[in-house]
């Protein structure tokens, strides 16, 4: 029997299927659903925790799992609980601690989707408002210009439909919230960001018919860099359709 090319959680009440995107020796690839929250030591107790899921389904012996002789499987960066998209895993202590460097060092390029409010006066443009943490709001991040980490996020409009535009948003660091705070402090929240307001899903006139599949118009879509143990160029693609048309962009 062929390995899937999912990785399935869950149990006989509930199973749920997180398609593979790309798998190498060192890497697997997903497509992470929304919901999903990679914070081990936040939450343990939660359902959602993708970190413990995984464990826990590689210890039982899954089938996908077993299937590919499996024993670790770690993310080498984050996605925040809504976003969806491009998730790399190691597959070793080792390959995990060699592919961060490359998302520290810059060599790892990333491409988001990013659906927000209103229309954006300049077709392209870098923001490099430096973040920190904001004093007593746990888990949001602010801009700081004076004591705030550097973040850099180029942003290029892709389309506009009435009062929504569609963004292309490459990080060039990878600070916690960064293309969500960097987006809001242009004037244009992401659509469905309930963390930096609620203004931002009201001005999304498909709200009560979008799905839960995307309930944030952030998608991470792309994602290459050159693997340092072959030494050749990897690149990884998250579909788009779905995200496109659930926000009323339809290719």
């Amino acid at each position: 029997m062929p390995r899937p090319d999912f990785i399935e959680l869950g149990d006989r009440r509930e199973v749920i299927r997180i398609p593979i995107l790309f798998e190498d020796r060192s890497v697997l690839a997903i497509d992470k659903p929304a919901g999903w929250m990679l914070v081990p030591f936040n939450w343990q107790r939660t359902p959602w925790n993708l970190h413990a899921a995984i464990t826990s389904s590689i210890r039982a012996g899954d089938f996908w799992a077993r299937s590919r002789n499996l024993k670790f499987l770690r993310n080498i960066h984050r996605l925040d609980a809504e976003t969806t998209g491009v998730l790399l895993l190691g597959k070793s202590p080792g390959a995990v601690e060699t592919l961060s460097e490359l998302f520290e060092s810059r060599r790892m390029e990333k491409l988001y989707l990013a659906v927000v409010a209103g229309k954006p006066k300049a077709s392209e443009w870098v923001c490099e408002a430096r973040l920190s943490p904001e004093s007593g709001q746990w888990g949001r991040v602010q801009v700081d210009p004076r004591n705030g980490k550097e973040a850099v996020t180029r942003f290029k409009v892709l389309a506009h439909r009435e009062n929504r535009t569609l963004l292309e948003a490459r990080p060039l660091t990878g600070r916690t919230h960064q293309i969500r705070v960097h987006l809001l402090d242009a004037g244009h929240p992401i659509l469905g960001d309930e963390l930096y307001g609620e203004s931002s899903a009201a001005a999304d006139p498909r709200r009560g018919r979008r799905t839960l599949v995307f309930p944030m118009g952030l998608r991470a879509v792309y994602l290459a860099y050159v693997d340092p143990f072959r030494r050749h160029r990897v690149e990884i693609k998250a579909p788009e359709v779905a995200f496109l048309e659930a926000f009323g962009f339809s290719p």
